[in-house]
């Protein structure tokens, strides 16, 4: 079995899908087997990948993955679509232990004929993103150059501390990487030196900065990689694919 990434963090807006989809793009376009998967109730990771949710969500049906799993336009990238339906939410949220092994092992089942797995958690702490947790090998939190960077992530830490404490389990501190880099403020700067400082090697090296490019390449169900592969976020995001790399 490959390498299975959460990119995960409870605060909205941090460009968490846009580095999930970012991510799977570039390592497929690098000649990785790699499957996106929505966790996400919103959906961002489905339509940002222009294609659309699904009326149930595949883990909830409990049939094969990969009868609900769908290609892209990117050659070496699939989807596991996700669905806004608000009862497999509920069910998929459910905080009842032996639902979530049982959605954890349905996932899982899944995922061995990739090199790489993206699962673009929703913006939470609840039992979504724990399920996610616990059938990764590794977590990647994008963090916002921010005021409010730091606020909660200890909470996130510990979420992330007590799946790996589990029986079993594979889950490894995969990196963080910083968003929405705006090099002409100095707060953007004291967040990167607080960030680097606290986590030291555990933070990329490549930084995504702010680009409309980034914003812009969802409306068009694109990655910005594909959409304007010659602009700053779109170099970044290939550099932070490069690092992932490397990091196998």
């Amino acid at each position: 079995m490959g390498r299975i990434l959460s990119v995960a963090n409870q605060k909205g807006g941090v460009g968490k899908t846009t580095t999930a989809i970012n991510l799977a793009v570039g390592l497929a376009k690098g000649g990785m087997q790699t499957l996106l998967v929505d966790f996400d109730p919103q959906c961002n990771a489905t339509s940002g990948i222009g294609r659309r949710p699904l009326d149930s969500h595949p883990l909830v049906s409990q049939r094969p993955l990969r009868e609900a799993i769908v290609p892209t336009d990117v050659p070496g990238l699939e989807l596991l679509p996700g669905s806004r339906s608000f009862q497999d939410v509920e069910t998929m949220a459910s905080a009842d232990s032996t639902s979530s092994e049982v959605l954890s092992r349905h996932l899982a089942s899944g995922l061995s004929s990739y090199d790489y797995v993206l699962i673009d958690c929703p913006p939470s702490l609840g039992q979504l993103t724990q399920t996610a947790l616990a059938s990764s090998t590794e977590v990647l939190m994008p963090i916002q150059c921010e005021y409010f960077a730091l606020e909660g992530l200890a909470q996130m830490i510990e979420i992330i501390r007590g799946v790996m404490a589990r029986p079993d389990n594979r889950l490894a501190f995969g990196g963080i990487v910083l968003t929405m880099f705006d090099h002409t403020l100095e707060l953007t700067h004291e967040v990167d030196r607080e960030v680097r400082d606290f986590f030291g090697e555990i933070v990329f090296d490549s930084v995504i900065p702010r680009d409309v490019a980034v914003a812009e390449a969802p409306s068009f169900g694109r990655s910005v990689i594909s959409h304007s592969p010659r602009t700053r976020g779109a170099r970044a995001y290939v550099e932070l694919c490069m690092e992932v790399l490397e990091r196998d």
